[in-house]
Formats: structure tokens, sequence, C-alpha cells
């Protein structure tokens, strides 16, 4: 008689925390795609509701902007409101925006809701890691959680080029939009069932710090959003990287004499951590100047419609994600600086490789295998540099510390925008798309390439964080 045998249920604590877990990536996948998601739908929504080539930016700018601006308000509220409260306000707040956004029946009403998105995703999106690691019941559930968050926010991206495509393809742009909803709704309405609260620092909140250091973030991504539209010497330009400097200045003295600051400035005192955020910055800045240049070839090059060209992203994806599997266990094993700059080589192999696209070159002879390189250096990358920038935190700055590292990526894909765009600009030819390109990757090359330097000079250095192997190695067993 043949026995046969099934394995034993997951414990409760392990169900719940992986349905949390679900939940939580879920909205952070939503709230990381939606920076690319309208990208392909741009010239319908030219036509559809009768944007000016000027204006049309707007669309993904509004929505960078507020994200940008306001992660270290949403990270210290937070961290002083609880981050489950917190999640959820962001979230329903993100919700309400997406469905106006998807009813919108003017530039004006879009462009409002995508910049209320923004907010919403600012206040939501410094929390997720602090959940994820409050609905962790013990280490390795942790460590897998944190290499999930990675591969969701390190893909996000490119799946919104991929989602977009389908759902304009198919649908409609304003599905891009609607489809956030039944999924922010799900996230309010399930996340206290699987999720526990964390725990809340009592006191002030500082009030002039969050508004200087928002008041700041916004100038400093709007003078980059700003230089990719009027060059980098233009009257805008000039005044908002201006304001930016005097306040952000003011945010460093008040956060100095401030009893609880709202950006703990002993986050900034670690070498390792200062460096994972300037490579993130970098990294982020490249890899947003490849999303944008290699949607506009396929589309007006290779002549793909808005759904091919976002399915073309696709290799790209899968390594993410592929690779993000083991990348706990190489952490573990190397630590996270030698990862970090093999990944950043890969991705400049990666735009190096591009920068010989022609009006001749195909998608699969010419495309497809950089693609497919540059989705593994992601892959190497981001879950490292997370787990540097957020090693040694205290539980109470876990939130701040969030909004700072995701605050570096808003900055890094505003600054690689601004950069590439302006260089694309002056190298262009009106009418055709890839008089510029070589010398726009050529740009993007070197974002990467001092990726490649920062991590390498901490490799051979080997200041690791002192925890990065405890953080990690659980994972690996």
């Amino acid at each position: 008689m043949t026995v046969i045998t099934t394995p034993p249920p997951a414990p409760p604590t392990q169900r719940r925390a992986a349905f949390g877990l679900a939940i939580v990536l879920t909205a952070q996948l939503m709230l990381i795609l939606d920076m690319t998601v309208v990208n392909v739908a741009l010239p319908l929504l030219r036509v559809d509701l009768g944007f000016s080539a000027a204006n049309l930016s707007w669309v993904l700018n509004a929505y960078a902007l507020a994200f940008g601006g306001l992660l270290l308000f949403g990270g210290r509220l937070g961290d002083v409101i609880g981050r489950l409260r917190t999640f959820e306000l962001g979230i329903g707040l993100f919700s309400v925006a997406s469905l106006l956004g998807g009813l919108a029946q003017s530039p004006a009403m879009l462009i409002a809701s995508r910049a209320l998105q923004g907010v919403g995703a600012a206040i939501a999106a410094p929390s997720v890691l602090a959940l994820i690691t409050a609905g962790a019941p013990d280490e390795a559930t942790r460590n897998r959680g944190l290499a999930l968050f990675s591969a969701v926010s390190s893909a996000g991206a490119s799946i919104g080029l991929i989602l977009g495509g389908a759902l304009t393809g198919f649908a409609s742009w304003r599905w891009a939009l609607i489809i956030n909803v039944p999924i922010g709704i799900m996230a309010v309405v399930l996340i206290r069932r699987f999720v526990p609260e964390t725990s809340r620092e009592r006191g002030r909140f500082d009030v002039l710090g969050a508004i200087t250091a928002t008041a700041g973030s916004v100038a400093l991504v709007y003078g980059f959003i700003n230089a990719a539209d009027h060059r980098w010497l233009s009257f805008g330009t000039v005044t908002a990287f201006a304001a930016a400097a005097v306040l952000l200045g003011a945010f460093a003295s008040i956060e100095r004499r401030a009893r609880q600051p709202l950006l703990e400035p002993s986050l900034l005192r670690a070498r390792s951590r200062v460096a994972a955020l300037v490579t993130m910055t970098v990294i982020i800045g490249a890899q947003f100047s490849l999303f944008f240049l290699m949607v506009q070839f396929m589309q007006r090059t290779l002549g793909l419609g808005a759904f091919e060209s976002g399915l073309a992203f696709l290799p790209l994806s899968l390594a993410i994600f592929g690779i993000s599997r083991v990348t706990p266990r190489l952490v573990a094993r190397f630590s996270p600086w030698p990862l970090i700059a093999a990944g950043a080589t890969l991705g400049l192999i990666s735009l190096v490789w591009l920068r010989e696209l022609t009006d001749a070159s195909t998608y699969w002879a010419d495309m497809a295998a950089p693609l497919l390189i540059n989705g593994i250096g992601a892959g190497l990358v981001f879950m490292p540099i997370t787990v540097v920038a957020l090693t040694g935190v205290e539980d109470r700055h876990a939130g701040t510390a969030s909004g700072l590292l995701q605050t570096t990526q808003q900055i890094g894909g505003a600054l690689g925008l601004a950069v590439i765009v302006t260089v694309y600009a002056s190298y262009s030819v009106p009418g055709e798309f890839t008089p510029g390109l070589r010398e726009a990757l050529d740009t993007g090359s070197i974002l990467a390439l001092l990726a490649v330097l920062i991590a390498g000079t901490m490799a051979v250095l080997g200041r690791r964080p002192a925890r990065a192997r405890e953080v990690v190695s659980a994972s690996a067993e």
C-alpha cells in the first residue's frame, strides 16, 4: 500500500506573513510602475485631451515632482503616527487620484490628478520597507521580503511600460490609471488583517523641517525637470536650483538644532550609506535614460505599437526577477559592494552596446541582448544597495531612512532624464530620431561609469556595514 504524504501546512504566522507581504509588494509595484505606465500612451494623450508638445511632459513630471519632493515628509509621518496608518492614508489618496486621472477630460485635470497621485505615493512608499519587516515572523522571511521588494522596485518601471502598452493597445490609456483603484481598495481593506502596526515615536513633529525639506526637494526636482524643457541656464532652472540650495541649507541647519529632527543627521554620517545613496541616484538616472530613449526608438524607428514596445522590455524585467531570487545568497557570500560594482558594470556594458543602434537596427539582433544584460545588472544592484542603506538604522528611523533612499531614486530619475534630454536635443535633427541617440546614451554611460567607480572603490576599501552579513545571511540558509 502506498502512503501519500503531503507537506504540513505553513504555520499561521508564516501564512499571515505571506499574505501581508503580497499585499504590501503589490501596492509597492503599483506606486513604482505609475512612474512609467503612461509613457507609451503619451502620443494618444496628446490627441485625446489636446495637450501641447510642451505640456505633455508634465504628465510624467507632475508625478515625479510630488513623489520626489514629499518622500522625506512621508517617511517622518510614518515614524510619528505609525507606518500602517500612513500606508493606508497614502494608498487611499493614490487610489482616489488614479480614478480622477482615468476620468480626466482636460490636460489640467490629468496633470493635477498625477500630482495628487505623487502625493499619495510619497506618503505610502516610505512605510513599505518597515511593514515588510514588521510582518515577518523570522529573519529568513524578512530577508526574502527585502529581496522581493528590491525586485519589484527595480523592475517596476519596465513592468509599467509593458502594462501601459497592453492597456493602451487593447483598451484605453484611461485603464492604465483606473486599474489602480481596485488594487488600492484591496490593499487598504486587507492590510490590517495580515500586517501589524509599527511602533510610534512620541513627540512633536518637526514642522519647520518638514516645510523646508519638502520645498527644497520640490525645487530640486523641478530644477532638473525644467532643465530638460528649457535648458540648464534658463531663468527657471537657475532660480529653482538656487531656491533648492537655500531651502536645503536651511533644512540642514534646522535639523542640527532640532530636538526631534525630520531627518536624523546620524543617517548621513555613515560613509557606506552615503555612497549607497549616491550610487542609487546615478544608477536610476542611467536606467531612466535607457527607458526614455528605447521607448522612443522602438516606436519611432522600429515602428512598434504601444503594446509591442512595452512587451519588448520583457527580457529586462524577467532578468531582474530571476537574478533577485539568488541575490540574497550572493550578498551573504560576497558582501554587497562587489555585487553592486558587478551589476553597475553590466549596466554600463548594455548602454555602450545600445549606442551602436542605427536606422537599420532590429530588435532581436541589436536590442534584446543588451536589455537582458541590463536586467541582470539591475537585479544585482538594487537589493545590495537597499541592504547597505538600511543596515544599522534604528527602528524608530526606519521610515525616514526608507524615504531618504526613495528620494534619491526620484532625484536620480529626474536628473537622468534632464541630462539626456538636453544632450539629445542639442544633437537631434527635426523629423528624425537616431541623430543624438548615441550622444544621449553616452551620457547615460557616464552615469553608469560613476556608479562603477563608487562601488568599486567601496569594494576595495572593504568597508561594508558591520551588520550587512547578518541582514542577508538567513536568506541563504
